[in-house]
């Protein structure tokens, strides 16, 4: 017999930055069946990870369900190329058990404790020229229906519900198990080092091709930008550290700017003067993640590839031209295309632009402004991350949009699986 859901913060939900909140019944479903009960007797439904969107994706003012303590296994395909998992499982929990089994994901973000729904259903991604967002990972999954009923949706079985459902904020059902394409495990280099922005500015496209991963972080009002890389190397244990950087002090300097904004700029460039190098080897799945407890607010646009830098460069001249206090690194990454029909890499290889603003400091009019310099730059913003498009921005920016509009209404005619804002935009 199947166990009651258990209530969790009964009529209180929150996403981890504390910006988007919800007035609903938070429930944790067992096993399949509870949560197709809870489905069909909710008048909507919204499922729920970590609460990483900084969107109001989950919210929901009825039931939010997450699927983190529901039953399940990892199985592997005879041929070892893919596997299927339970969808709540965490991307920590889910590469530990891929280890374990002499396999890993291709490729991960730089934190770990969304679900493998969430993530793979918002786009999320790491770096790589020739690696896409989780999303392109998933080979099928299995899906609630509004009335309950669960499916099997593949290239093969529905797959016209499959091609909707690869990046689907959600809306087309809830997955309780996913599909998706793994690789031998493998173990990283990663090395981190400080270098002048003019410099990094001139190589950068060299340096994409010369190594597996490549990322940097860029405070607005320094000259040097921290560059991060990972590259293939021999099998080793893994690392002493669980993160990249320490935080302690970038914590004092963060809350220092908080309390008076006008020394941000100040307080970047002399912490940009501290030396800065680090390397680690390990795992794939322990060097990819880093801990991240600072608190903050994020836009991400992806930009097409070849007017990236050229965008970076302009909204950080905007900022010291302003002497704007903005308070995080603004983090760029490459992204490859895909061919998924909500996916922001569609049209082609992105340079992810990241801008964070420290939670406990005004974000709403900085991002505001900038999104209108990504914009104009043909840009398009990752789901999870704050934005304001409007439906016709979505029609605007995704030939596929009214097709997948299609097959969520196929999948959830009543609007079940929908808010607010996602009802604005996808309905």
């Amino acid at each position: 017999m199947a166990t009651k859901a258990r209530a969790a913060s009964p009529g209180h939900w929150s996403n981890w930055s504390g910006s988007v909140e919800a007035r609903a019944e938070v429930l944790h479903p067992r096993d399949e069946a509870e949560l197709a009960r809870i489905v069909t007797s909710a008048r909507t439904v919204r499922a729920t990870g970590a609460g990483h969107s900084f969107m109001p994706l989950c919210q929901s003012d009825d039931v939010i369900v997450s699927l983190a303590e529901m039953a399940g296994t990892l199985t592997v395909a005879p041929d070892r190329s893919k596997v299927r998992a339970p969808a709540g499982w965490s991307l920590n929990r889910l590469t530990a058990a891929l280890w374990e089994e002499g396999l890993a994901l291709a490729n991960q973000g730089d934190v770990n404790p969304q679900s493998l729904a969430g993530s793979t259903a918002t786009g999320t991604h790491g770096t790589g020229r020739e690696l896409g967002s989780l999303s392109t990972f998933v080979r099928g999954m299995r899906l609630v229906g509004p009335d309950g009923t669960a499916r099997w949706c593949s290239c093969i079985e529905n797959p016209e519900l499959y091609q909707a459902a690869r990046l689907s904020l959600g809306t087309v059902g809830i997955a309780t198990e996913i599909e998706v394409a793994v690789v031998p495990a493998f173990c990283l280099t990663e090395r981190i080092e400080k270098r002048p922005w003019g410099e990094i500015r001139e190589r950068f496209d060299e340096l994409v091709e010369r190594h597996r991963h490549i990322e940097f972080w860029f405070f607005p009002h320094a000259d040097s930008v921290i560059l991060k890389t990972l590259d293939l190397c021999d099998a080793c244990e893994p690392p002493r550290s669980t993160t990249d950087m320490e935080e302690t002090t970038f914590r004092r300097v963060l809350n220092l700017g908080a309390v008076v904004p006008p020394l941000v700029p100040f307080l970047q460039r002399m912490m940009m003067k501290t030396p800065m190098s680090a390397r680690r080897r390990g795992p794939a799945h322990s060097i990819f993640p880093s801990n991240r407890s600072l608190r903050f607010e994020e836009m991400e646009y992806e930009m097409p590839r070849a007017v990236g830098l050229d965008t970076l460069d302009e909204v950080i001249g905007w900022i010291r031209a302003k002497r704007l206090p903005v308070s995080f690194p603004f983090e760029y990454r490459v992204v490859a295309a895909d061919d998924i029909w909500l996916s922001p890499m569609h049209a082609g290889p992105v340079a992810s632009i990241s801008m964070h603003q420290y939670a406990k400091m005004p974000w709403r009019s900085l991002f505001a402004d900038a999104e209108a310099i990504f914009r104009a730059g043909g840009g398009r913003p990752h789901w999870a991350k704050r934005h304001t498009m409007t439906r016709d921005d979505v029609d605007a920016l995704y030939p596929k949009a009214e097709a997948f509009r299609v097959q969520r209404r196929l999948a959830d005619p009543e609007g079940k699986f929908l808010n607010p804002h996602l009802a604005e935009l996808l309905s």
